[in-house]
């Protein structure tokens, strides 16, 4: 009989976290570019960063994601702590969603839903719609596995030992929060935390008081996949990971010490133990939000003392492309190159990333410099526009042949991103196959990035100062870049035919270089910008 429930519940639990994912996965790509875009639209006004951060984890359909997002933002400066700390509480709130809805009785309709969100994720002909189905496919497979869990523990009615033990919980809300925190540590997901006791009330297994009491104790659990992710971060992170473990111990902790009439509450929400425990973990996070979110401001304080240091940011959007200032080209002008500027700043900041990710092995940086790709992506779009709407103002010749040549200078720098982001995949592929580099090809490696950084570097400040002198260097240094990756080509071939080299590893390396070679291309265009050749 144990090796049954067991069984049961395992392929319970596999399903309702499979049917939770695809449900999450088809929200996502039926939303596309949304979800980022509700994300880039956020306010130092914690408030509105609440709402955003309920909204996102109602797509993600997992606290636990949205936090590593936000943690994964806050790492590459896109996201201020007041940003980070208001979605992670937001998100808190809108993970309770799941319980809510499986809270109620709708077993009937299981197979219903997995039949249409099937046919609609098979045979539907708009992509859109292929992602609604796989939503609602996974919406049936995650009640599959509660309904299986469910059934899996219907023996345990009559095992004594364990209804005691569940019994404990309610006596002891601490044991049972501890339980609660450990289980949702292990399988990193407050939700399926709330699936498993939801589906040992279905059996009449578990009490009100106990249920919450591991209810509680899962929020205090889900912090463990942030606290993971910020490993090696920055200190906004680490911050927010620090801000998150404190407010939801504080409110499991203060809970606990009125635990009675906290039980009382939920007892008039709900007649069922099912509907009861649901509205507990809802009624908990709101409370929990409302507790902390007034006093915010002060609370971030005392986390930075905590925490002492620089808070490190870079700003998603444009800082200075003003739209009242296109009927004044001039102006327009030099708004358009400071922007430039800080783009061509980030492109380099990206390749020294991407060549640190690669030599090495860092995978946590790899989050952090996609997060840039992705900014250089999005200034390349605004500033192309900017211009644009530029050149349809009264100019002279001389103002034109700027706008076109800044037009071609942001093409080459979102290009330095391109390359960089194929270096970082490259170096993913390196790391996931374990494939090994000799210390010579490394060396040379490194020597060609320092000799196409230092370009990029004079490139820049060339654009800047509009030095003539400077960018004819960086021109005439382009065949030197040349004639060393030709050589490096040379001596990667002379490896493969002594066995130096493995074969897999050597079409990495060509890639490599090759990259690094169309930086310094890039890098030659942008000098070519300030010369007037380009």
């Amino acid at each position: 009989m144990s090796q049954q429930i067991a069984f049961g519940l395992i392929g319970g639990l596999g399903l309702f976290f499979f049917g939770m994912q695809m449900m999450a996965s088809g929200m996502q790509n039926a939303a596309g570019d949304n979800l980022r875009k509700i994300l880039d639209a956020l306010t130092s006004n914690p408030y509105m960063a609440t709402v955003t951060g309920i909204i996102v984890t109602l797509f993600l359909q997992s606290s636990s994601t949205t936090s590593v997002m936000v943690v994964g933002f806050a790492n590459a400066g896109l996201m201020t702590l007041s940003q980070a700390v208001g979605t992670i509480l937001g998100a808190n709130i809108g993970t309770t969603i799941t319980a809510q809805v499986i809270s109620f009785d709708i077993s009937l309709l299981v197979l219903p839903t997995l039949g249409a969100g099937a046919m609609l994720n098979f045979y539907a002909v708009k992509r859109y719609n292929r992602y609604i189905g796989q939503s609602i496919l996974g919406f049936g497979l995650l009640f599959l596995g509660l309904t299986t869990m469910s059934q899996a523990m219907h023996p345990l009615r009559e095992y004594q030992p364990f209804i005691e033990m569940l019994a404990t919980f309610g006596r002891l809300p601490v044991l049972g929060a501890l339980v609660g925190a450990l289980f949702t540590a292990i399988i990193q997901s407050s939700s399926a935390t709330a699936g498993v006791v939801i589906a040992l009330t279905l059996q009449g297994l578990i009490d009100t008081p106990s249920s919450i009491a591991i209810v509680l104790g899962a929020n205090i659990g889900t912090c463990i996949t942030a606290a993971l992710a910020s490993i090696g971060t920055n200190l906004t992170a680490r911050r927010a990971v620090l801000a998150m473990v404190i407010i939801k111990t504080l409110g499991v902790v203060v809970v606990l010490l009125f635990f009675r009439p906290f039980v009382s509450l939920v007892g008039f929400t709900g007649v069922s133990v099912t509907r009861q425990v649901a509205n507990a973990h809802t009624i908990f996070n709101v409370l929990n939000v409302l507790m902390i979110l007034p006093f915010l401001q002060p609370f971030l304080k005392f986390i930075a003392r905590l925490m002492p240091g620089e808070e490190e940011r870079v700003e998603a959007g444009t800082k200075f492309l003003e739209i009242r200032m296109l009927k004044t080209p001039s102006v327009a002008i030099g708004g358009a190159r400071q922007e430039i500027l800080r783009m061509a700043t980030l492109a380099r900041e990206i390749l020294q990333e991407s060549v640190q990710i690669f030599i090495g092995n860092d995978a946590k940086l790899i989050k952090h410099a996609l997060q840039k790709e992705d900014l250089i992506d999005s200034l390349e779009k605004d500033i192309t526009v900017y211009l644009s709407e530029l050149s349809q103002y009264p100019m002279n010749i001389k103002q034109s042949q700027t706008v076109a040549a800044l037009m071609h200078a942001t093409s080459d720098l979102e290009r330095i991103g391109d390359h960089s982001e194929n270096i970082i995949s490259l170096a993913d592929t390196k790391m996931g196959e374990k494939l090994q580099f000799s210390v010579q090809a490394l060396e040379e490696l490194k020597d060609l990035y320092t000799k196409v950084d230092r370009m990029l570097e004079k490139s820049i400040t060339a654009f800047a100062k509009e030095d003539i002198e400077l960018a004819r260097e960086v021109i005439a240094e382009d065949d030197i870049i040349d004639d060393l990756e030709r050589t490096l080509r040379k001596h990667h071939i002379e490896r493969l035919n002594q066995k130096k080299c493995m074969p897999q590893s050597g079409v990495i390396y060509l890639d490599i270089i090759s990259n690094l070679e169309r930086v310094a291309d890039h890098a030659t265009n942008l000098a070519q910008v300030v010369t007037g050749d380009f």
